[in-house]
């Protein structure tokens, strides 16, 4: 048996977090195994998306961070690294900076990626364990600062799109109508010729929305549900929210949008249900290390 140590930071709008997984070669079989998360509440999104660029104190809090992870792969043990910097540092005026003054800090190399590459990651993660690849799928990735949708048929992603939209970019008002428009037609065109579609559904916020509902694993989370759960949410103040359901500050209040954003695109596509694999970009870049790896 050869085990291997590869940890995955993903720099996002709303917080930074970093996965350290276990990777098990035995005889022909490999599995993946989760070992540890830390999450850090920095939420870029908010500089990027009001004042385009990031500003000093977060600068410093990042770089606090990477130092803090560097520390932590060591004690760990981890043999490789991935670094991914998605919409906040992509839009922000001063983000090739920041990477750069991280790197000098901390040692730490970080790559902004796009849109595109972004969805690509995130739907080729073992989003059907559990679900079955006979279904057609939409996928849907709620982010701080966009949201990635991809369509997924017999296992494989054939169609896949990114979108200005995410939950700190819509608490900072700072998506228009017509970006709106863009991703309901995008999501109605490629999913309309489908009989029967289902929701896959991942990110923080809806990881937290399915676990409020008391829903099992393995089982999807309902339009009802769904929908009784934002009324509920919504009718509590910020404050209430926090107490009452035990979130964080920083997902209290994004939590909204994104419940919102997920019911806009279960009426788009017909869709009853959501499934939540609990899997998400961290997951897609440790099997990214586990291909280029050996």
């Amino acid at each position: 048996m050869k085990l291997k140590k590869y940890a995955a930071i993903d720099i996002g709008s709303n917080a930074i977090r970093m996965l350290v997984s276990n990777v098990v070669d035995h005889k022909k079989e490999r599995v993946i195994l989760k070992n540890a998360l830390v999450r850090v509440p920095i939420r870029l999104g908010e500089d990027s998306f009001t004042s385009g660029s990031i500003s000093k104190k977060n600068q410093k809090r990042i770089v606090k961070s990477m130092k803090a992870f560097k520390m932590l792969m060591q004690v760990h043990g981890v043999k490789d690294y991935l670094a991914f910097a998605t919409s906040a540092l992509r839009e922000a005026d001063n983000g090739k900076k920041v990477v750069q003054k991280v790197l000098i800090k901390s040692g730490i190399q970080i790559e902004i990626i796009d849109g595109k590459k972004e969805a690509k990651i995130i739907s080729n993660t073992n989003v059907f364990d559990g679900m079955g690849q006979d279904k057609t799928f939409l996928y849907v990735d709620v982010g701080g600062g966009s949201t990635e949708f991809s369509v997924l048929k017999n296992g494989k992603r054939i169609h896949s799109k990114s979108f200005k939209i995410g939950t700190v970019r819509l608490l900072n008002k700072g998506v228009s109508d017509e970006m709106w428009k863009r991703a309901e037609a995008w999501v109605k065109s490629h999913t309309e010729e489908y009989a029967k579609i289902y929701l896959l559904g991942t990110g923080g916020n809806i990881n937290k929305l399915h676990k409020m509902a008391g829903i099992k694993e393995s089982r999807p989370i309902t339009y009802f549900t769904l929908s009784a759960l934002y009324t509920k949410l919504n009718n509590l103040t910020y404050e209430e929210r926090i107490i009452q359901f035990g979130l964080n500050p920083d997902r209290s209040d994004v939590i909204l949008p994104a419940a919102m954003l997920f019911l806009r695109t279960l009426s788009w596509t017909g869709a009853k249900v959501v499934y939540v694999p609990k899997v998400g970009l961290s997951d897609g870049m440790i099997r990214e290390l586990c291909k280029t790896k050996k």
